[in-house]
């Protein structure tokens, strides 16, 4: 478009030998060709700046997690974004990074450009990739999507690339003190139409008989649980067995290890499941093992799920480009948000690594439909974990929340992420003023146990 022409369709409508009269100059006629192309670029919106960021935090009953949500507000009366901040064990110091820090660099800047806001707010601190500022940019980076779909009047899924299924299959969990038990519960929730069901004996720790030598001579806290390796481990292939007899071999079977057994161990447990035929297992090592993944994968042919400790693309692009394991697991918050998640999906798409986001009872409605919009959009999505009621109190606090009641994640069709917040409901539901962080767990001796 020729320069002369960009100011007559800005509305000047001059006259060539107006524009020298007027003292227009090669930069202002460059300026008036860059707005043309902006206008263009964004359907004649104008642009918008981000006014104020900050951090809601909240407790709904029903939760049982201390919940935050950022709220990026612009210039455009009644235009905001939500997206969640949340890092239950350590809320305050995510809150304190969002208000302190994330308004103070937010401010005045546009609220657009997307990924160049990520990459300027990512390495602001210089130094990144840890779980609070990263659960403070997931929050920011979810709620610019939040007003980019606002704006273009879409769901966030239809600026991903929209739908390339009906709705994101979920898995539940089913936990029990026996096997029976277990299976009893797997059922129940067949009936309800979950085709994926994860299933734990006891918990993550198993269930033993036996009491812990710390316990009897007062070692640790009271509130510090035991786990009986020996009995996990012998419990486990049980509870797959009577599942399946049980159940039948239609409905897909998850487990979570939860990194706490010796790498070994797990390799063995890995090898003794194969029969059983599980989706997958998740978290056999620890991130500080994450090197025996490729001793497993020489031995076992488990599918395997992995990622939801990790901060850093440093922890998962080399294991993803080795195919070490099948699932993703990485949480939404925990790595920056929609912005390096699309990244992730993709990464994963050219070497059959599929994406299963961690979706546990500490995220909030707002991670639900991020996690959701995603999973509608890339093609090599795996399963969801989405709990399956949202209480009363949720529903109060973030209109429009997500759901899952029939295996299969729902969202509303609202343009964004479609969920709103009720700051009056919130503030009746005050966050924890402490949090001792995730429990601990100990061996025999009471030796803790990472998790």
């Amino acid at each position: 478009m020729d320069r002369r022409n960009v100011i007559k369709n800005l509305g000047l409508g001059l006259a060539s030998g107006t524009i020298g009269a007027l003292g227009l100059t090669e930069k202002a006629m460059a300026q008036g060709f860059e707005a043309a192309k902006y206008q263009k670029a964004t359907n004649g919106l104008p642009p918008i700046k981000i006014t104020n960021v900050k951090a809601i935090s909240t407790r709904p009953s029903g939760s049982g997690s201390n919940l935050v949500v950022v709220k990026v507000e612009t210039s455009e009366p009644g235009l905001y974004g939500l997206g969640c901040a949340t890092f239950t064990q350590r809320a305050h110091a995510v809150i304190t990074a969002v208000d302190k820090y994330l308004n103070d660099f937010c401010t005045g800047k546009s609220a657009d450009n997307i990924e160049d806001m990520w990459q300027s707010t990512y390495h602001s601190s210089y130094w990144r990739n840890g779980p609070v500022l990263n659960n403070a940019l997931s929050g920011l980076d979810q709620a610019l999507w939040d007003i980019k779909g606002k704006r273009a009047n879409m769901p966030v899924y239809e600026l991903l690339g929209g739908k390339v299924r009906i709705a994101p299959p979920t898995y539940t969990h089913a936990s029990g003190n026996s096997p029976e038990e277990v299976a009893d519960k797997v059922q129940e929730y067949m009936d309800l139409g979950y085709k994926h069901v994860r299933i734990q004996m006891g918990g993550y720790s198993g269930v033993s008989d036996l009491e812990p030598d710390f316990k009897k001579v007062g070692f640790g806290h009271e509130t510090d649980n035991f786990m009986d390796q020996y009995a996990y481990l012998k419990g486990v292939p049980k509870m797959f067995e009577a599942v399946r007899k049980a159940c039948g071999e239609r409905v897909e079977l998850c487990h979570d290890v939860h990194e706490r057994i010796q790498p070994n161990d797990a390799i063995n447990l890995c090898k003794e499941l194969e029969q059983y035929r599980p989706f997958f297992i998740e978290d056999p090592f620890s991130p500080e093992n994450i090197a025996y993944f490729e001793q497993l994968r020489g031995q076992s042919s488990v599918p395997l799920a992995m990622g939801e400790l990790f901060n850093s693309p440093h922890e998962w692009v080399e294991p993803m480009s080795k195919r070490w394991y099948d699932f993703i697991r990485i949480h939404i918050s925990q790595i920056g948000g929609i912005t390096p998640a699309m990244k992730v999906a993709r990464l994963g798409e050219w070497f059959n690594v599929k994406t299963a986001w961690h979706g546990p009872g500490d995220t909030s409605p707002v991670g639900h439909a991020a996690n959701t919009h995603i999973s509608l959009a890339v093609w090599n999505f795996g399963i969801l974990e989405m709990h399956r009621t949202v209480s009363d109190e949720i529903q109060e606090v973030f209109p429009g929340a997500p759901y899952s009641g029939d295996g299969y994640a729902h969202i509303n069709e609202a343009p964004g992420l479609g969920v709103d917040i009720n700051e009056d409901a919130a503030a009746k539901w005050p966050i924890a003023e402490s949090f001792p962080g995730f429990g601990r767990v100990r061996k025999f001796d009471g030796t803790p146990i990472r998790p």
